[in-house]
């Protein structure tokens, strides 16, 4: 039986949700703010988390957040009232997998959570730390280091430089990471991922034109070399 958490602070929505996820056989556990939500997500070991945007105490962009820079991977469908593009995009780049605007139905949202189950039934084991060249990586703190000094990385470029690590000398499509890593089902377009690997070789190699480690296998995706 999965396990999922439901972080929702109105009260009627919370129970609705409740009841139809145990009728389709899911154990539940519940949490009406932001940092009880956190605590139990930590905790409990939730095979899933639907987490609700509008959250006393901390927002649900702030659990989503917290959850990644703690190296924690479990699946987040975020729900919102709001239907703003940078909204959607905000919580996939802090590490959701997918997102659900209200009102939605119960149909859709069943529909949402067992995609992203079967998703991330394969999820790589979170790494912890590692290094690559002179920059040492914490996963766990979401932080980089280049001896004293800070390498800064948006959550969205951690993830993705999570999956490649674990990774080590696989070929990974452009596909795979974005179903894995974005979370999506239809890719929306590969060219995300070309942009994102730009990025990481700027903060990593010592030439991004001529790179080291992270290297671009042509026809087929991209490859992690330590």
């Amino acid at each position: 039986m999965k396990r999922i958490l439901v972080i929702e602070d109105e009260p009627q929505m919370l129970l609705g949700l409740r009841d139809n996820l145990e009728l389709e056989g899911y154990e539940v556990i519940t949490a009406a703010d932001g940092e009880d939500g956190l605590n139990k997500a930590l905790s409990a070991m939730p095979d899933l988390v639907i987490l609700d945007v509008t959250l006393p105490r901390k927002n649900g962009y702030e659990v989503c957040r917290e959850l990644r820079a703690r190296a924690n991977a479990t699946p987040v469908v975020m729900l919102t009232a709001r239907s703003q593009e940078t909204d959607k995009v905000l919580g996939l780049e802090l590490g959701a997998d997918d997102y659900v605007t209200k009102p939605f139905s119960i149909t859709e949202l069943l529909a949402r959570i067992r995609a992203v189950l079967r998703r991330t039934a394969g999820r790589p084991a979170t790494l912890e730390t590692c290094r690559i060249g002179d920059i040492e990586i914490d996963f766990r703190t979401h932080q980089a280091r280049r001896g004293n000094a800070r390498v800064e990385f948006t959550a969205r470029e951690f993830d993705l430089l999570r999956y490649l690590v674990a990774h080590t000398g696989q070929v990974v499509t452009r596909e795979q990471i974005l179903n894995q890593v974005w979370g999506y089902e239809e890719s929306p377009t590969t060219r995300t991922i070309d942009n994102f690997v730009a990025k990481l070789r700027q903060k990593l190699e010592r030439s991004p034109h001529e790179p080291e480690h992270i290297l671009t296998v042509h026809g087929a995706g991209y490859k992690f070399v330590g």
